[in-house]
């Protein structure tokens, strides 16, 4: 079977994938781009922009596993944008401008389902209101034998660890501490007797943890 797998998640030496306040103008809140500082020089991210170079390094090595093998992601509605309740603006279509770089089918957990929103590049959203195990069972009818992608934010990876769903997850810590926004380890206690943990530290300060649990194969 597929595996479901998470990548490139940035959390802060406090444990916050996000900070608090997020708006159209801070999608991150007021952590800014501080969780992503890492990213932004390598290589991968820089094709993922349609652009050249970047460094090859320790932290390239990491964030380029993240499209391989993908057939879809699941993401929480407070990645896909910055709407609380019911969508007031169907114009918007997410952070990413009209080619997205996920290239694949994406579902967004809400509960305010609305139609598929077709982008350029091959990327659908598709917008569900479901439990992680329901999301999983239509990502996967999606992208038959492609590995499902847990995108974000803190509380979806978190839903999606607290039903025992994961396989595979890289956490990179990165050393700041944020103080408020959204945790990803709350109500996970005892989560690290499930896998198996390395970790490698980088020279931009961060320390990428990957979870592997028994019997899935890295990636």
């Amino acid at each position: 079977m597929s595996l479901v797998r998470v990548h490139n998640f940035a959390v802060s030496l406090d444990g916050f994938g996000t900070g608090e306040g997020q708006s159209l103008e801070t999608p991150f809140g007021h952590a800014g781009s501080r969780l992503h500082q890492w990213f932004f020089p390598t290589r991968a991210f820089r094709e993922m922009q349609g652009e050249a170079g970047g460094s090859s390094g320790v932290d390239d090595a990491f964030a380029k596993t993240w499209g391989p093998g993908i057939g879809v992601e699941i993401m929480g509605r407070n990645k896909f944008g910055y709407q609380r309740g019911p969508w007031t603006d169907e114009e918007w279509k997410g952070w990413w401008g009209d080619n997205p770089p996920f290239h694949t089918p994406v579902i967004v957990l809400t509960h305010h389902p609305r139609p598929v929103i077709e982008m350029a590049g091959g990327t659908s959203f598709h917008f569900l209101d479901a439990s992680p195990a329901e999301a999983l069972d239509a990502a996967r009818e999606l992208a038959p034998g492609l590995d499902v992608r847990i995108g974000g934010g803190a509380s979806t990876i978190r839903q999606f660890l607290a039903a025992d769903l994961v396989d595979q997850m890289h956490v990179a810590v990165v050393p700041i501490v944020l103080g408020r926004g959204e945790r990803l380890w709350d109500g996970l206690e005892e989560l690290e007797q499930r896998f198996t943990i390395e970790s490698v530290s980088s020279p931009s300060g961060v320390t990428h943890l990957t979870f592997t649990r028994e019997g899935s194969s890295p990636t």
